[in-house]
């Protein structure tokens, strides 16, 4: 696990598959939130018990990985930094949301998340580059796994992951699902692509509409 004396990018799993590493080709991707996209949303979700899968998420990410399409989340967690969970249980958390998804036929090529806010404790506490809405954990995952941001979507149900993915060169595209509701209904929500009720409408747009 990394330490927390630098404001990078961390993550907890990466795929090592070569087949996602050809730099000779840059691949596309799809970059997911998490809370609110794949699993419900809970309030600084702490216990891997808590975690519930979104209907339909698992399904709509074995369809992109079915498509060859690396799917990857990139997800703040400020919980860690303002004491409501350590680094250990976020990955316990991320270990059972492998779990969860790999009994539908579904799988992650990575997870990266930010830890820190600049309310936070301890070494936590500082602004970052990886915290969204900036894009360092999507510019993390192009630099390892050879993506082509500007050919890759961002998927969130706030704001800032559209910024993010904005920032980064991504399209985007905001869900109704966790707090999507009201985020898509902010005058800001107008720079997504596209607005779509799930995760699994966003797939179906994606497979035929971006990344055909």
């Amino acid at each position: 696990m990394n330490d927390t004396t630098s404001d990078a990018a961390k993550r907890h799993f990466i795929d090592p598959a070569p087949r996602f590493r050809d730099r000779r080709n840059l691949l596309p991707a799809v970059f997911l939130d998490r809370d609110g996209v794949i699993n419900q949303e809970v309030h600084y979700l702490s216990k891997s018990a808590d975690l519930k899968l979104i209907p339909g998420s698992a399904n709509a990410i074995a369809r992109l990985n079915e498509a060859g399409i690396p799917v990857i989340v990139v997800t703040n967690q400020s919980g860690v930094a303002r004491g409501y969970l350590s680094e250990d249980q976020l990955y316990d958390i991320h270990q059972e949301m492998i779990a969860m998804l790999a009994r539908e036929n579904a799988s992650l090529q990575g997870i990266y998340y930010c830890p820190f806010h600049r309310d936070g404790d301890g070494n936590y506490r500082r602004e970052s580059t990886c915290r969204k809405p900036e894009p360092g954990m999507l510019l993390a995952a192009a630099a390892e796994f050879a993506i082509s941001l500007t050919d890759s979507v961002m998927v969130g149900d706030r704001i800032n992951d559209i910024l993010a993915g904005q920032a980064a060169g991504a399209r985007t595209i905001i869900v109704r699902t966790g707090h999507g509701a009201k985020e898509a209904a902010l005058p800001d929500a107008t720079k997504a692509d596209l607005v779509v009720d799930d995760l699994s409408a966003a797939v179906d747009h994606i497979l035929t509409a971006i990344l055909v």
